[in-house]
């Protein structure tokens, strides 16, 4: 049966939404190519219709969750509080896949850490553009910080098993951030 051009379009879609779920909550390697296309609604064996491995998988499916992401904007102080928040630390799956896979990318295919280092760049730009200060070198530097900030509370309230210090973390973090905008 002959699947259409709108059907084979969704189809990828759901393989990269659940792929790039699966992939945030669990890390690459634990993830199968047969749990993605299950959780897709889908065959394994249609997989490679769709992708040529799971490195194309990874990559792409990076490509997606960064294209449909909310890039920070004017309102820095909101997209601080909503990134450092704690309703954030707990949807891995649905939550920043910078946070989530950044150290497991450093060991991926060039493809998906191409997509990762796009993903820093334009963050980057986008918070800079909403940055306090006089120059473009002192706007991104600022960014730069807040974002590595950012990204290295929610690994650390993460990896935390002690809840009251990982909220502590994100609560300093963000506190911290806030008042170097004010």
């Amino acid at each position: 049966m002959k699947v259409s051009r709108e059907q084979v379009a969704e189809n990828r879609r759901n393989i990269l939404e659940a792929a790039s779920r699966l992939f945030r909550a669990k890390g690459y390697e634990a993830v199968t190519v047969s749990e993605v296309m299950k959780a897709a609604g889908l065959t394994h064996g249609g997989f490679y219709g769709y992708f040529a491995s799971k490195d194309d998988l990874v990559a792409q499916s990076l490509a997606h969750v960064f294209s449909t992401a909310v890039p920070a904007g004017a309102n820095v102080a909101g997209y601080v509080t909503q990134y450092l928040s704690s309703a954030h630390l707990k949807d891995c799956a649905g939550g920043c896949p910078m946070a989530g896979l950044a150290s497991e990318t450093s060991r991926q295919a060039p493809e998906a850490r191409a997509q990762m280092t796009g993903s820093i760049r334009r963050q980057i730009e986008s918070l800079s553009q909403a940055m306090a200060g006089a120059t473009v070198e002192e706007k991104r530097r600022a960014a730069t910080g807040s974002w590595a900030a950012m990204v290295g509370a929610m690994v650390l309230a993460r990896v935390c098993d002690d809840p009251q210090l990982a909220d502590q973390v994100l609560s300093d973090t963000r506190e911290w951030l806030l008042a170097s905008e004010a």
